[in-house]
């Protein structure tokens, strides 16, 4: 089974995008993730990407397909695509990708949730200084006021994570995503879940949803 999950930013993506993995047996694709990895590696994919990176630049659609074919060429497992494809060009090279190997996407699944709690959600995350951990002052503060439970060291909030910064990811989203929802909507393996529920209701509503599928 191949599944693409979408959503805003702070919308769950990659906390459901772990439950399904390990739940279903796929392959968690991360493009993020799969960037470091390459980075990590110094390849000269990498190296190519670390060029748009390091200049603040967007890594352009050819490439990141390119980067993905190469980590993803190998796998045997199903795929599950965390917040990719993100622009209905990515969508179509993703789809000639699965079909000149024989294969196709099964199922397309929306995670809804409303922007005001998109804002509060993105808002209220903490990144550790030290190891990185992230947390949610609303859903999963740390036991002590600001102070990593891991490593001790202290949380801050990211730059991406300031209102004035959140507004303008969200605009960027929609902006980005509606031509893309409405490319998935007509194929006929789109599915719109709620994403505002607590996220162990959620994996149970997406793990009911797929549950049908061959």
């Amino acid at each position: 089974m191949n599944i693409i999950l979408l959503g805003y930013p702070g919308s769950g993506k990659g906390t459901q995008a772990k439950v399904l993995s390990r739940k279903l047996g796929l392959f968690h694709v991360s493009t993020g993730d799969i960037f470091r990895e390459e980075l990590g590696r110094k390849t000269p994919l990498g190296e190519e990407v670390a060029g748009y990176i390091s200049a603040g630049r967007l890594v352009p659609d050819k490439l990141v397909m390119e980067v993905l074919k190469s980590r993803l060429s190998t796998e045997t497992r199903g795929l599950l695509f965390d917040g990719f494809p993100r622009t209905v060009e990515q969508a179509e090279a993703l789809d000639a990708w699965f079909g000149s190997r024989g294969q196709a996407i099964d199922a397309v699944i929306f995670l809804d949730v409303p922007e005001s709690d998109v804002a509060s959600r993105l808002g209220a995350r903490r990144t550790c200084t030290g190891c990185g951990k992230i947390y949610n002052t609303i859903t999963n503060p740390p036991a002590k006021e600001n102070v990593c439970d891991a490593c001790g060291k202290p949380l801050m909030t990211r730059d991406d994570d300031k209102p004035e910064v959140i507004a303008r990811r969200i605009q960027v989203y929609n902006d980005q995503t509606e031509p893309l929802l409405a490319y998935y909507r007509s194929s006929g393996i789109f599915h719109r879940a709620d994403g505002s529920k607590a996220p162990d209701a959620v994996a149970e509503e997406l793990v009911a949803m797929l549950s049908g599928k061959p």
